[in-house]
């Protein structure tokens, strides 16, 4: 009983994470500008996301640019863009396999564990899926609190955190939890 709730429980998170994953990887919002003079009247927003950029215009209007030219990018947003592509495919590989593996386990007399090989697939896919969502979020996250305290870098050229790293963030600590239970077994 106890193996039923937390292979259900696995899913459940790693349906999350799944989701949380392709959500990380469309949302504009990785790096948004930041606000550190003293003025408080905002007339623009800045997003700059792993496929576009986005200018929000006093809260009201929003214009959304797709970058132009692949090659023209810089390396480290490519391999970004690389890894959350391979995450996404794999995280929805590892829920379709978790979701064969719950529905297929077969226990007997002889056999009372009887976990399918399935499980143990979409654990160590759910784990590996993470490190790959860690990786970028991670790399995106302290380059934006190295530049932000950098005396260097020009006041409006310095970023904040975007939305979307915290819902990277939040999908790799689901798909560990995943993975993690499923290994277990």
């Amino acid at each position: 009983m106890a193996c039923c709730v937390l292979q259900i429980t696995g899913l459940i998170f790693g349906g999350i994470g799944m989701v949380g994953t392709m959500a990380a990887t469309v949302m504009p919002q990785w790096r948004v500008s930041a606000y550190i003079d003293g003025n408080i009247v905002v007339f623009e927003t800045i997003w700059e996301g792993l496929w576009m950029d986005c200018i929000s215009q006093l809260g009201r209007r929003l214009q959304c640019k797709f970058y132009d030219s692949v090659l023209a990018l810089p390396p480290p947003l490519e391999t970004f863009r690389a890894l959350m592509c391979i995450a996404m495919v794999l995280s929805i590989i590892s829920f379709l396999m978790a979701i064969v593996g719950v529905k297929y386990t077969h226990r007997t007399k002889k056999d009372p564990q009887g976990i399918s090989i399935f499980v143990l697939a979409a654990g160590v896919a759910f784990l590996l899926t993470a490190i790959l969502v860690l990786i970028p979020v991670s790399w995106t996250g302290g380059s934006i609190i190295r530049d932000f305290y950098d005396p260097e870098v020009p006041i409006p050229l310095k970023r904040e955190l975007g939305a979307a790293l915290y819902v990277g963030w939040v999908s790799t600590a689901l798909l560990i939890a995943a993975g993690t239970m499923y290994c277990s077994f």
